[in-house]
């Protein structure tokens, strides 16, 4: 456990995981200073959360303060600053809120990272451990930070605790330690931060840093850079298939997922679900949640009731309407093009896309492929719009929208009936929104706008 009382600790960027990891240090006796480049104003209500005796230095940072911290406590959407760069540089620690956290947990604990699926995944794998009766936190960059689970029953030893891990966090990693961890894909997604793909992918594989011989790496075996990541790995790698049949590991046939463990006669699970029909990524997805969570003590019955009890989340190709004959979906968590691709591709309506927003360095060409197959148009939106058309013109009709409002009044036009709507972005929301949630909500203001019109006429 890491000692904290007395030091001196600096918090940067004081979003959710910022806000708990200053109430987790104030707690153990430290010396907490928070610091953010937005001001008060701008931060809010979030501010509220901080403890009493909690210095701030807010609207900007201070090279003085970084440098005489003991202990620096990064929030992993803060790049690598020039104050943070000399503090570095003077010796000084520097660590993120899920690194720091694991140090005060002793509960079981589940990692989960991947360029898409994530969320999915962890969550479908809190379902089935709370379905073992132990307490069971989920959280990390899904939502509630590990932080919250400190001094909880879901952190002591008889706890559980599920983490979706980004790239972001695990690149301040040293001795996080899940007992399983699971890298579900590795596909094109923030080159803006990263110099390439296997800078990417190495980020990622930090999950299975810590890993002994007697924990578990689950890989899907149809991703190479995931597979090639986590070569040499210590812990004993387990793999997953939606596309073939393995010895070992989790696979489907016609009529199941098929899990085999070491030592196991195969256990099959349901895939008739409706959010498993058709859906080959969320097939991998579950794949890897059954594995996972056999793997750290969940029975074949639990793992089965957590499958079955598991509801698609928000944001996630989720049907907000149906009207005239087109049905709207939101997938405003599509923020890559390998998730957009995931999800449209083997889609059962034609699609309307409405797509764009902030580009986050990938290629758009397999987006034109695919929706050369299913797209009946597409409506673009936000700065990468021009790089989008530029890629996609050649696949099917481009309309530009100067907002969420116009496009979707745009997509309905173009939509005929038996179509659908689709919001899948393929990049960050930040140019136009406060994030993937805010950009859903506009989206569907816009859609109830467009229903209730029609549904009048």
């Amino acid at each position: 456990m890491l000692a904290l009382n007395g030091k001196s600790v600096l918090v940067v960027g004081l979003g959710r995981s910022g806000i708990a990891a200053a109430q987790l240090c104030a707690a153990r006796g430290a010396r907490v200073t928070v610091t953010d480049k937005r001001d008060a104003s701008a931060l809010g209500a979030a501010l509220d959360g901080l403890p009493a005796g909690v210095t701030r230095e807010l609207g900007g940072h201070s090279r003085e303060t970084f440098v005489a911290a003991d202990l620096i406590v990064l929030s992993p959407g803060v790049p690598e600053i020039p104050e943070l760069a000399a503090a570095r540089a003077a010796g000084v620690a520097v660590t993120g809120e899920m690194e720091l956290a694991s140090r005060f947990v002793s509960s079981t604990l589940i990692a989960i990272t991947g360029t898409n699926g994530k969320s999915t995944t962890t969550t479908l794998v809190g379902d089935m451990m709370r379905a073992t009766g132990r307490p069971t936190f989920v959280g990390g960059n899904l939502g509630e930070p590990l932080a919250e689970a400190v001094a909880t029953p879901a952190g002591d030893a008889r706890g559980v605790c599920v983490v979706e891990a980004s790239s972001f966090q695990l690149e301040t990693v040293d001795t996080f330690h899940p007992r399983v961890a699971v890298l579900l894909n590795v596909t094109a997604d923030h080159l803006d931060r990263y110099p390439d793909m296997d800078a990417y992918a190495a980020a990622k594989a930090r999950i299975f840093g810590a890993q002994t011989a007697d924990d578990f790496a689950v890989v899907n075996v149809e991703d190479p850079l995931a597979m090639r990541a986590t070569q040499g790995v210590t812990s004993r790698r387990i793999g997953f298939s939606s596309a073939r049949t393995l010895p070992e590991g989790g696979y489907t046939d016609e009529s199941a997922l098929v899990i085999k463990l070491p030592d196991h006669a195969p256990e099959r699970y349901a895939n008739s679900l409706p959010w498993l029909v058709g859906q080959r990524h969320n097939q991998a997805n579950a794949l890897a949640a059954l594995l996972a969570s056999r793997m750290a003590g969940a029975t074949q019955a639990e793992a089965r009731a957590g499958l079955l009890a598991f509801q698609p989340l928000a944001h996630r190709m989720e049907l907000v309407a149906d009207a005239g004959g087109v049905a709207y979906y939101d997938d405003s968590k599509g923020t890559n093009v390998s998730a957009v691709v995931a999800a449209l591709d083997g889609f059962a309506r034609p699609v309307v896309l409405i797509a764009g927003g902030r580009d986050k360095g990938g290629d758009y060409a397999p987006l034109a492929a695919t929706l050369g197959r299913v797209g009946r148009a597409a409506v673009l939106i936000g700065e990468a719009a021009d790089k989008m058309d530029a890629s996609l013109r050649d696949a099917l009709p481009v309309v530009r929208a100067p907002s969420m409002e116009e496009a979707v009044e745009a997509a309905r036009r173009l939509a005929q009936p038996g179509d659908a709507v689709v919001l899948s972005p393929a990049c960050s929301s930040f140019d136009m929104f406060r994030d993937y949630k805010h950009r859903a909500d506009v989206f569907r203001a816009a859609v109830a706008r467009v229903v209730a019109r029609e549904r009048a006429a």
